[in-house]
């Protein structure tokens, strides 16, 4: 047999043992707020059904869902001479996928289970996400989202109160940001004004590209799509505004909807409750997928490099493409990998953080071993976190062992320690090292050790 390369799929990653920890310290920051809100946990199959994902994110999504093979001979169900057609071909040979995102299957969550559930229902969500995108910086093929939903509620009082939740966590990371909020009401009534109502998706879907393609090849795209020349300049100039000027701005278009008015309400609430937090209308924001239908939320960091850290919006029937009809919700999320780096990039992850144990306790001889392994395991027992090195080599591997890991302290016994029940105490940093009364370190390990 051919020897294996030992290589990892594209856009999938690999995480030490370090990455995992700062990971998990992000996570405890989001699920921390979530859970001072009231959101309780929830978590969905990595695999659903290919039909209740395909055609909730738009043609642009769909393409991106990974699909799952049919177990088996999955070709026996391809009729011969059927043409080569990836579409056709694809109903054929799959009939599940990895779930694209976790909106979607907290609707059809929902549905299943709509008689065991009290409105309004709020969850919150953390778990890894596929798309079978073009992997670059800060975009991979395997994800984790944070998801905070609710549902059964039209209040927009819930709108304030999830960008609230997201000035939290950023606050709590010490990460500057800035919350970005618009409304699918607003961009339907720039749709209308440009001649293109009956194409709002794909006015909406151009739209989000601007960050990525730049404003000139969306006008281009507009007027593609059938917004005349004049008319896309002028909304170009005006989803370069922000905040009030944008206001006026599309007021004096014809923005005659309620976007802009339920806009202004949740930044006003929003506002009275969080005075050091930004949260800015801007007109540009767009954000692709289908189901949205009211206010539109995204977050970026501030001096980063990475962009979007998370984003939302309003459903009104999500649930209904599932038989529950009259629903409506509203939720975020938040890019866990995306803040991984905008921190890193920062430096803003806690020196806390650290994947070594504070103490190493080492051989020197079989005959300590015993008495060794008695110290490291009562350390535990006082919740220091302690490793035991296994073999009985020379000292100088086991405490370059302990450099290379961080390891700030080492134990060691030797024969004259066994003899007076004593230790030596190695501060690996400070390059001291104390003889210490045995039971007495045991029982008062903090009074010896500097853990902060």
């Amino acid at each position: 047999m051919d020897m294996a390369k030992a290589s990892i799929a594209k856009g999938m990653r690999d995480f030490t043992s370090f990455e995992v920890l700062r990971r998990e310290y992000i996570i405890s920051v989001i699920r921390n707020v979530f859970e001072s809100f009231g959101y309780g946990p929830l978590e969905t199959p990595s695999m659903e059904n290919l039909e209740t994902l395909t055609g909730k994110y738009g043609d642009e999504g769909d393409k991106l869902i990974f699909r799952v093979l049919k177990s088996g001979d999955f070709l026996k169900s391809v009729p011969e001479n059927l043409e080569r057609n990836a579409s056709t071909w694809s109903s054929l040979i799959s009939d599940k996928a990895l779930r694209y995102d976790l909106t979607v299957p907290f609707a059809r969550f929902l549905a299943n289970n709509r008689n065991d559930i009290k409105l309004p229902f709020k969850r919150f969500q953390i778990q890894p996400v596929w798309r079978a995108d073009r992997p670059q910086k800060g975009r991979f093929r395997e994800f984790y989202q944070c998801d905070a939903d609710v549902v059964g509620s039209n209040s927009l009082w819930q709108e304030v109160e999830l960008m609230q939740m997201y000035a939290r966590v950023f606050d709590a990371l010490l990460l500057p940001v800035k919350i970005r909020i618009s409304s699918r009401r607003i961009l339907a009534d720039m749709a209308e004004f440009c001649g293109v109502g009956d194409r709002f998706m794909a006015f909406c879907i151009i739209l989000d590209k601007v960050d990525k393609v730049g404003v000139e090849e969306v006008v281009r795209q507009w007027v593609e799509l059938g917004v005349p020349t004049e008319k896309a300049q002028q909304l170009i100039d005006i989803i370069a505004l922000r905040g009030e000027p944008a206001v006026e701005a599309l007021k004096a278009l014809g923005a005659t909807g309620n976007g802009l008015e339920e806009v202004s309400w949740v930044i006003e609430k929003f506002s009275k409750f969080n005075s050091d937090s930004v949260l800015e209308f801007d007109p540009s924001l767009a954000r692709g997928l289908d189901y949205y239908t009211g206010c539109i939320f995204e977050v970026e960091a501030l001096n980063s490099s990475f962009g979007s850290l998370g984003g939302g919006g309003r459903y009104a029937d999500l649930t209904g493409i599932f038989g529950l009809k009259d629903v409506p919700g509203v939720g975020i999320s938040f890019g866990l990998d995306r803040i991984f780096l905008a921190l890193e990039e920062a430096d803003l992850f806690p020196d806390s953080i650290q994947d070594a144990p504070d103490v190493l306790g080492v051989q020197l001889s079989e005959d300590s071993a015993e008495t060794v392994f008695r110290v490291v395991s009562q350390l535990r027992e006082n919740c220091v976190i302690a490793e035991f090195y296994p073999d009985a080599v020379k000292l100088k591997k086991q405490l370059d062992y302990a450099h290379q890991r961080g390891i700030r302290y080492v134990v060691i016994i030797g024969e004259n320690e066994l003899a007076n029940n004593t230790l030596q105490l190695k501060d690996m940093k400070e390059g001291e090292q104390f003889e210490i009364d045995m039971e007495d370190f045991m029982e008062n390990p903090i009074n010896y050790l500097d853990l902060n």
